[in-house]
């Protein structure tokens, strides 16, 4: 039975390009993340050693999938049914498998799961354009002309670190904006981005493979070349720096080198039936990758998938794109499941704001923040439940608003991250992870 509620980082020194790197595949430092080896040159050079032996939160990892664009609440988890039809719309809804809660008639499979989801439908906040709409969800703070926020996964790797040799935050496939990155906090903590569609054919992760004509044997040659250069150097220099250096290498060659980390990136490892059931399509590929990476110790992925700004013909795009984000999406939760992952994996599927809530004269919705919905499961949130409602036309928060400041608060805590925690920002300047956020205890488990 379901429940229904009722009521210090500088930025980094600039460095030298060394021709060592040329041993390794490069590729562009750009804004859809680092490229491998200075990701991990800059983790080496300014991580510091913590102890995690005593880590408490109910997640170990987070799968953040992102709806860029503004999905429409009332066409997906949040329907009207009962409202006149200029504001219901023209789509059916389905039952779902919490009581008295519907979904849109393009979430059939997702209804299905239900049972293991917590929807809050009173999410809000004040920004309508989408790229002050997508700070707030990507970092938990209103956007500031005087300061850059750093997002969820720079402060996950800030905060937690590398895990199984394997970068702490991925983007699939690509650093989706620049709210997805390090803000103030130092570049090492950058996203490590696919750099192309695990959906497309041939995919090959930037970075993981080595130059054509370079074998295993080659490369261990090369590296014992670099090893052997670089003992001359610390013989004549007697420089930390250098041993500094030669542990970011020793990173870098371990990850080309690691079976297990070059197997968390490759879906080819993935049976045909597993395969199928996520679906052959985008939505399918990225969220089978983005199970593979959090199984494999990647502590936080961010996915995107389809657009959702639709000014026009909301029917036939929600009909155009949601059919392979319920199959995949649905097949993710219970491969987490079934796989005793789901427990300590939080996923959650957010969107920058959502859609008015009248149909516009374009058959279509507008941009609207003040109420909208995101889907949260595993990770510590209780399964079956509604958090707040939106009021009868999806207009406004009718009960128990959820701000952007209490939806990271929340997430963090699961990892066991403490929200108001100063970290310092340039200048000296303490910034709290996220300023005025509260713990939804009612959605916890």
């Amino acid at each position: 039975m379901g429940q229904h509620a009722s009521a210090s980082n500088c930025n980094p020194a600039h460095f030298r390009r060394l021709s060592r790197r040329g041993f390794l595949t490069v590729g562009a430092l750009a804004g859809a993340g680092l490229a491998l080896p200075d990701l991990l040159r800059l983790q080496s050079a300014q991580a510091e050693l913590k102890d995690y032996s005593n880590f408490e939160g109910t997640a170990k990892s987070v799968i953040h999938i992102f709806l860029p664009g503004g999905i429409a609440q009332q066409e997906s988890f949040d329907p009207k049914p009962f409202a006149p039809i200029e504001y219901r719309g023209e789509m059916k809804q389905i039952k779902t498998k919490i009581d008295g809660v519907q979904f849109g008639e393009t979430l059939p499979k997702t209804a299905q799961i239900a049972d293991r989801l917590t929807i809050i439908n009173s999410m809000t906040h004040g920004e309508a354009a989408h790229e002050r709409g997508t700070h707030n969800m990507f970092t938990g703070y209103r956007p500031s002309p005087a300061i850059q926020y750093p997002s969820i996964g720079a402060i996950v790797s800030h905060q937690l670190g590398t895990r199984n040799n394997l970068p702490p935050y991925v983007c699939v496939p690509n650093q989706p904006n620049e709210f997805a990155g390090t803000g103030y906090l130092s570049s090492s903590y950058a996203p490590f981005s696919l750099g192309s569609d695990p959906a497309s054919n041939g995919f090959k992760v930037r970075d993981l493979d080595m130059y054509a004509g370079i074998d295993d044997s080659r490369f261990a040659t090369r590296r014992s070349a670099l090893e052997a250069v670089n003992e001359h150097f610390r013989a004549i220099e007697k420089s930390d720096k250098l041993a500094a250096m030669d542990s970011f290498y020793d990173r870098a060659y371990s990850l080309l080198s690691s079976p297990e980390a070059r197997n968390a990136f490759d879906l080819e490892k993935e049976d045909a039936k597993t395969r199928d059931a996520y679906g052959r399509g985008q939505a399918g590929a990225r969220m089978l990758m983005a199970r593979r990476l959090v199984e494999s110790g990647v502590r936080l992925v961010n996915l995107t998938y389809g657009g959702w700004d639709m000014h026009q013909n909301i029917v036939s795009g929600f009909k155009r794109l949601m059919p392979d984000f319920d199959q995949a999406f649905s097949a993710l939760i219970k491969d987490l499941e079934d796989r005793g992952m789901l427990d300590d994996t939080l996923v959650m599927v957010s969107s920058e704001f959502g859609r008015t809530p009248k149909i516009n004269k374009d058959a279509g919705r507008d941009h609207w923040p003040k109420v909208f919905s995101v889907a949260m499961a595993g990770g510590g949130v209780k399964k079956g439940y509604v958090h707040g409602t939106s009021d009868a036309t999806a207009t406004e928060p009718d009960l128990d608003p959820v701000g952007p400041e209490d939806l990271f608060t929340t997430v963090y805590h699961t990892l066991g991250i403490v929200a108001d925690k100063e970290i310092m920002a340039p200048g000296d300047r303490p910034i709290e992870i996220v300023d005025g956020g509260k713990v939804i205890k009612d959605i916890l488990a």
